[in-house]
């Protein structure tokens, strides 16, 4: 089972990451294009083109046009773009099932969260994203829709929000997956609820010689730039499962938050240069934004309750542990926390191979990952979802062995 569930695991992020690639250059090519445009000589004005643009590619020119409604006469091939969208989203849908839910004790429960039932935690995250998909969708329906900034600020907020209950819903790793799935949910329903529906009447109407309703169009087109936005911070969430130190930090919730905003600013910056309007500033305040966040994290100290200084450290060792029995004890706790999943044959279900290849089976082993095992056992991060149920106590013994026994 542990193997199927491996391959399934395999073959659908492989998929997934496919099926992004694809949803993501075309979002990102069509935005270019839409706003590259430029006006187009009178003769191509007289035929109904509203802009135009020339490109070279791969060896050829190529001559671009867009139709303020429609051509002459219709094509008898039309493309669309909907299953770049639909394929991301449902492979992600299906990797959330067998990574999360399937072994919802190990990754998606939290360690110290309100839901600690596997169960509940599988219902928590289906209301969790279809609860914000519903929140989302009002608010395109509301007067702030019409307020670009004020509607963005409205986003920032809900995505805190959303992020903040995240972190005490699921463990950290979930956390951000879920703040990524809401995103990427958002996307792929401004897709198939606003845009597709849009694009079928506009080409019923003209197809049928009639004027088309340009609110539902100019409708379309918003929720296609809100993707156009959030394709970098779902990318950052998509990914984050590389990076404990981040999502496992006391602020974990609210980096993520900044993080994001910094990389939608950045992605003003290229559209707005897409128009022949550079600023640059915009781009560097996008990348000071990311240097001060990565700075903030580097030099906030971990969760209190896991915090080990220079006098935690001596009065432990000398009052409540010799040497001696400090390295018993850890060692001890490494047979019983780490080696089960971080050893050439883990004997944890769901585990096949030491996950990320790291191998903590003694003190040894343990003192060669200093740096990676310091940071998942400080932030809380190990063992996953506490399935050991690794105590406060145990985890300072083993930082505290950690700072006295690290190799150079």
């Amino acid at each position: 089972m542990t193997t199927f569930i491996d391959w399934l695991n395999l073959g659908f992020r492989w998929f997934h990451v496919v099926a992004a690639i694809a949803w993501i250059g075309a979002s990102f090519y069509f935005i270019w294009l839409d706003l590259s445009l430029r006006e187009p000589p009178k003769w191509k004005k007289d035929k109904g083109v509203k802009g135009d643009l020339w490109a070279i590619h791969g060896g050829g020119i190529y001559e671009v046009a867009k139709y303020q409604l429609r051509p002459d006469e219709m094509p008898k091939t039309l493309h669309w773009f909907k299953w770049e969208a639909y394929s991301t989203w449902l492979s992600g849908t299906a990797l959330l099932v067998v990574l999360y839910y399937l072994q919802a004790q190990s990754y998606l429960v939290g360690s110290n969260t309100w839901i600690q039932s596997p169960n509940l935690a599988i219902a928590a995250s289906v209301g969790f994203i279809v609860g914000a998909q519903l929140i989302y969708e009002l608010l395109l329906r509301t007067p702030l829709v019409k307020k670009g900034l004020m509607f963005a600020l409205s986003l920032v907020v809900l995505i805190t929000i959303a992020s903040w209950l995240a972190h005490n819903l699921f463990s950290a790793r979930a956390a951000y997956l879920h703040v990524g799935a809401m995103m990427a949910t958002w996307m792929a329903g401004n897709v198939f609820w606003g845009i597709m529906p849009a694009q079928r009447k506009f080409v019923d109407a003209v197809s049928k010689n009639q004027t088309p309703d340009e609110n539902l169009a100019l409708f379309a087109k918003l929720r296609s730039t809100h993707n156009n936005y959030l394709t970098l911070p779902v990318i950052f969430c998509m990914i984050s499962n590389h990076y404990p130190f981040v999502y496992g930090h006391e602020f974990g919730w609210l980096a993520v938050v900044a993080i994001g905003c910094c990389l939608a600013w950045g992605r003003h910056y290229f559209n707005l240069k897409h128009t022949g309007n550079k600023q640059p500033m915009v781009a560097i305040s996008s990348l000071i934004g990311l240097v001060l966040v990565a700075v903030t994290l580097s030099f906030t100290k971990p969760k209190p309750s896991l915090a080990i200084d220079a006098s935690t450290q001596n009065s432990a060792a000398q009052s409540q542990l010799s040497l001696a029995k400090l390295t018993v004890k850890t060692d001890l706790l490494v047979q019983i926390h780490c080696a089960n999943c971080h050893s050439n044959t883990p004997t944890q279900a769901g585990f096949t191979a030491p996950p990320a290849g790291i191998v903590i089976d003694s003190l040894e082993t343990l003192s060669q990952q200093s740096a990676k095992a310091t940071e998942a056992i400080q932030s809380g991060y190990m063992p996953l979802g506490n399935m050991t149920q690794l105590t406060d106590d145990e985890r300072a013994n083993m930082l505290i062995w950690l700072a006295t026994n690290t190799k150079d």
